[in-house]
C-alpha cells in the first residue's frame, strides 16, 4: 500500500466524524465511578445528555451508542454504575445504592462549562430507564426527556404480583416526556410493563409514545445475529430518539442549544 494510502486510511476515522471517548472518575461518599464522555468535534457548547447503560455492564455497544450521540451533537455522559460498586455483570437484583453512581453522572454532566445550561436529556437502556425515572421523580428540574430503550417500568426487586399488575411508583409522579422504544417479540412481561407505564403517563397528560417495532427482539438495536429487520428498527430508533431529545430538549433547527 502506498504510504499516502495508508496515512487517508488512518484519518479515515477521524475524519468521518468518529469520536474518542474520554475516560475519568467521579467520587461521591467513598465511591469512585468510572465515566466516559463523548464530545462533539468543534466547540460548545452543547446539549447534555446522561446516558445509563443496562446490567450486563458498560459495553462497547454503550460506547458507539454515545459516539452516535456526539456525531449528532449530544455531549454524553456514561457512568459505570456497576464498576463503582465492584458489581458483578447482570446481578440478580436491584441494588438501591448504585443510584447515587447515576446521580452523581447526572451532578458531573452539569457541572461542566462546555454544556448548555438547564435540564438534559437522558438516554438509558433496559434497566436504565428504572433509573431514569427514579431521577425524575427526584430532580424533575434537571431532566428535560427520557427515551427508553425497552426499559424497566417497575421496581426489579418488587414481587412477582406487582411485576405482572403495575408500573413504578415514579410512574405516576414523573411529568418528564417518555419515548419508549421496544420489539413486538421482546419478553411479555417488559412489553406489559411498558404498555402500562405508557397508559397511566398519557392519562397524566405527560407527553409519552411507545413505539413497538414488529419482528424485533430484546437489544432489537444491536444484537449479533441482528435480522433484517431488527437493523431497520435500530436505524429507526436512532432518529426517533434524536428527534425526541432535540423537542424536548428545546434545541434550534441545527440542533444547538437556544
Amino acid at each position: 500500500m502506498h504510504r499516502w494510502l495508508f496515512t487517508l486510511c488512518l484519518l479515515a476515522p477521524l475524519a468521518s466524524g468518529a469520536q474518542v471517548l474520554d475516560k475519568r472518575s467521579i467520587r461521591h461518599g467513598d465511591v469512585d465511578v468510572p465515566i466516559e464522555i463523548a464530545r462533539p468535534a468543534g466547540p460548545g457548547p452543547w446539549p447534555a445528555v446522561l446516558y445509563i447503560h443496562a446490567k450486563r455492564g458498560f459495553e462497547d455497544v454503550d460506547r458507539e451508542h454515545m459516539r452516535g450521540l456526539a456525531r449528532d451533537g449530544f455531549l454524553v455522559v456514561a457512568p459505570d454504575w456497576l464498576s463503582g460498586n465492584m458489581l458483578e455483570r447482570w446481578p440478580d437484583r436491584h441494588y438501591p445504592e448504585t443510584e447515587a453512581d447515576v446521580e452523581a453522572g447526572l451532578d458531573a454532566l452539569r457541572a461542566r462549562t462546555d454544556v448548555c445550561r438547564g435540564p438534559v436529556g437522558i438516554v438509558a437502556k433496559s434497566r436504565g430507564p428504572y433509573f431514569a425515572i427514579r431521577l425524575a421523580a427526584k430532580r424533575p428540574a434537571d431532566v428535560a426527556a427520557i427515551v427508553s430503550y425497552y426499559g424497566h417500568f417497575q421496581d426489579p426487586n418488587a414481587p412477582e404480583p406487582q411485576q405482572l399488575f403495575s408500573t413504578a411508583p415514579e410512574v405516576r409522579a414523573i411529568v418528564v416526556p417518555v419515548l419508549m422504544l421496544i420489539g413486538d417479540a421482546d419478553f411479555e412481561l417488559r412489553r406489559l410493563v411498558n404498555g402500562r407505564a405508557f397508559y397511566t403517563l398519557w392519562e397524566r397528560g405527560v407527553p409519552v409514545e411507545l413505539q413497538m417495532y414488529p419482528m424485533a427482539r430484546r437489544a432489537f438495536d444491536f444484537r449479533a445475529d441482528q435480522s433484517p429487520e431488527e437493523k431497520v428498527a435500530a436505524r429507526h430508533a436512532a432518529q426517533r430518539e434524536r428527534q425526541w431529545l432535540r423537542r424536548h430538549m428545546k434545541l434550534d433547527a441545527q440542533g444547538r442549544c437556544r
